[in-house]
């Protein structure tokens, strides 16, 4: 018995539809549909990239809304049929997902504004849109001074006050990483980070989902957590007691980037849109509230509400290889569950 892919399907359709006299809906040379992320990141696309790519080039965008992992596995499942045509991605989906063959070149004759990104942040499959910055985020009003360790999270005054949580978001896994690594352990051996997360638990404020801190901060449920500069940058601006403190170890950076997803409809309609997002007057608007991201463009002034007064600071900051994360972090999403939520 054959089996009838997608793709002949919709070829066979058309062909009965073009016999018949019919028309089969077709998505527009000067549209495309991209993922995003849901919350802040599909306001702030729906709120200034998707008009400015409309006014400049005439294109419309549709968004879909889904995290990361999500994006990965939905394009994996559609078998050669893209569910839309831009992928935006953390480091870790996007090692998953270049592994897996899911992304289309990038022409970067294409991107005018690919000159004003640092060297680096443009490669063969990739475009930086946006840099995040990890840390220590805690209330300058509750303690006479800061925590200068990802140790010191563990000691008193710090850890009664702690919010803690795991590894399904790349902030939470980058600084459980670094919390192993004040404890002798590192990506090779997460083992220290457990059993400080083990003598913690009974002390600590709260254990939650990592969408849940922000507001467990904001109602003083909780007074110090590790995060990134946009959620203090947001607490800050809804006038939250919150100050960001880099940790002696250094700030962890890693990027979050755009991709055109194999096979995609709309190849020229996603460098357009791609183009938009890394242009300096985008990425000035993004940095603003309440998006409060940190920007890639060099053409782009920094906010002070970023706690990062030069992108060139982000060269000197802790990064992480996901290639070696990936295959061991769903191993430590389960123990986490288990061993820490419980």
């Amino acid at each position: 018995m054959s089996i009838i892919t997608r793709r002949e399907m919709l070829a066979g359709l058309g062909a009965l539809g073009a016999a018949a006299g019919l028309a089969l809906p077709a998505r527009a040379a000067g549209s495309l549909t991209a993922a995003i992320y849901p919350g802040t990141w599909e306001e702030a696309y729906r709120n200034v990239v998707a008009p400015a790519l409309k006014k400049n080039y005439g294109v419309d965008v549709a968004f879909d809304s889904l995290f990361a992992v999500d994006q990965v596995a939905k394009v994996r499942a559609a078998r050669g049929v893209p569910p839309f045509d831009c992928f935006v991605l953390d480091p870790g989906p996007a090692a998953s997902a270049m592994q897996a063959g899911l992304f289309e070149p990038i022409d970067a004759s294409k991107l005018p504004n690919a000159a004003k990104v640092p060297k680096g942040l443009v490669t063969s499959h990739a475009v930086t849109c946006n840099a995040q910055v990890v840390g220590i985020a805690y209330n300058p009003k509750k303690f006479a001074t800061p925590p200068k360790s990802w140790a010191d999270l563990f000691k008193s005054p710090y850890v009664e006050r702690l919010g803690l949580t795991g590894f399904q978001t790349t902030f939470g896994t980058v600084s459980l990483i670094e919390i192993a690594k004040a404890f002798g352990g590192g990506i090779d051996n997460i083992e220290p980070a457990f059993k400080a997360l083990k003598e913690a638990a009974p002390k600590v404020a709260a254990i939650a989902a990592p969408a849940a801190l922000p507001g467990l901060f904001q109602q003083g449920q909780i007074d110090v957590m590790y995060g990134n500069t946009n959620t203090v940058a947001i607490l800050k601006g809804r006038g939250v007691d919150i100050a960001y403190v880099a940790p002696e170890s250094g700030s962890i950076t890693f990027q979050t980037t755009l991709h055109i997803v194999k096979g995609a409809d709309n190849v020229d309609a996603a460098h357009k849109y791609i183009d938009t997002a890394i242009s300096a007057p985008i990425q000035d608007a993004l940095q603003k509230a309440p998006y409060n991201m940190v920007p890639i463009n060099t053409d782009t002034a920094l906010d002070p509400s970023l706690d990062i007064k030069s992108l060139d600071e982000l060269s000197k900051m802790v990064t992480h290889d996901w290639t070696k994360i990936n295959p061991q972090r769903a191993a430590w999403i389960e123990r986490f569950n288990k061993e820490i939520t419980k």
